[in-house]
């Protein structure tokens, strides 16, 4: 659990950015490819009343858990990615992308009962125009989930955080999810998790548990609408008895974040920002949390790096990592470390 007051073990920002270094994170989760065409639109089709895009440039980028793992990696720390894929071409293209990208494929399996994730988006200037979704999103089989376990485990060892980043993808099943936040806990390995919906309340005894105001809603089968921070609490406490869980962080965009760890409650607001695009921004605030939370830094601190990276990410067009230059003058801007001592 995070520390409850001070950051006694660092003197500045600095040192706590610094010592990001020092971290290896295991990502497990649903990875995917992400596909722009980026192009103008001049005219409309005679064909249909739809936008002609003349594409410029094709970009694929890594998506999904990928992405997170790329956060961590921007952010200085060591990312290992664990995940299943399809043994396919466009497999080959992920396996591709992570050793242009400097991860390690060491944790990826190949499965000939999957496809591999593929969005693609369309985008003329600024306007997002259309995406497309390429993807089998059924539970993975129990030999693959055998599989991912056995690797996952082998791989947690020697880690100091485990990030669960679940798309409802199919990767994360109950039986991946129990039998290895079992084993973190039983080794002393933080769990920091990205839920979706279909398995929102098997995360049990996770370290960390982060879902944005519509995944607590719909997870819980919440009819308020979470206005205020009362209800916010509330809804926070119940997620938190249900899971038993060490931390709650819940994502509330424009309201900012809210965290609880038991003893601590803080509602942090939002920064005011030009918004372009909020792809991703999630899977930043993740890798934020996770590396915070395996320093043993206090809530507060934790979720206010995390809800600062968050907006900073959300000032791009696309899917891209955090750059930690920008984070780190940013938290000394708004004085993060003072706010905590």
């Amino acid at each position: 659990m995070p520390g409850k007051t001070t950051v006694k073990s660092f003197s500045s920002l600095n040192e706590i950015f610094q010592s990001f270094n020092k971290l290896k994170v295991l990502i497990i989760g649903d990875v995917m490819i992400d596909s722009y065409l980026w192009g103008n639109v001049e005219r409309i089709s005679p064909e249909a009343p739809v936008p002609i895009v003349h594409v410029q440039k094709r970009e694929l980028r890594l998506g999904g858990a990928a992405n997170v793992a790329l956060n961590v990696q921007s952010l200085g720390a060591t990312p290992i990615l664990s995940s299943v894929i399809g043994d396919d071409a466009d497999g080959a293209s992920f396996l591709t992308l992570l050793k242009n990208n400097k991860l390690s494929t060491e944790g990826i399996i190949k499965s000939s009962e999957r496809i591999t994730t593929i969005k693609h988006r369309v985008i003329a200037g600024s306007h997002h125009m259309l995406r497309i979704d390429q993807e089998i999103d059924s539970s993975i089989s129990k030999p693959d989930a055998k599989k991912l376990i056995g690797k996952a485990k082998k791989l947690i060892a020697k880690c100091d955080a485990v990030i669960f980043e679940d798309y409802d993808k199919g990767v994360l099943n109950k039986l991946v999810i129990n039998e290895i936040i079992a084993f973190c806990n039983k080794i002393g390995v933080p769990t920091i998790v990205d839920p979706k919906k279909r398995n929102f309340l098997f995360y049990q005894k996770a370290s960390l548990f982060k879902p944005n105001k519509k995944e607590l809603k719909d997870g819980l089968k919440l009819d308020s609408a979470l206005k205020g921070r009362k209800e916010i609490e509330k809804a926070a406490q119940e997620l938190k008895n249900q899971l038993k869980a060490d931390t709650i962080l819940i994502t509330l965009s424009e309201e900012g974040v809210f965290i609880d760890n038991g003893s601590e409650k803080h509602l942090i607001p939002a920064h005011i920002r030009e918004i372009s695009d909020v792809s991703g921004a999630g899977d930043t605030v993740i890798s934020i949390a996770a590396l915070c939370y395996a320093l043993k830094l206090p809530s507060k601190l934790v979720a206010g790096l995390s809800n600062l990276g968050g907006g900073i990410v959300c000032e791009q067009i696309g899917v891209v990592p955090i750059d930690k230059k920008t984070l780190l003058e940013e938290a000394i801007k708004f004085k993060l470390f003072e706010a905590v001592n």
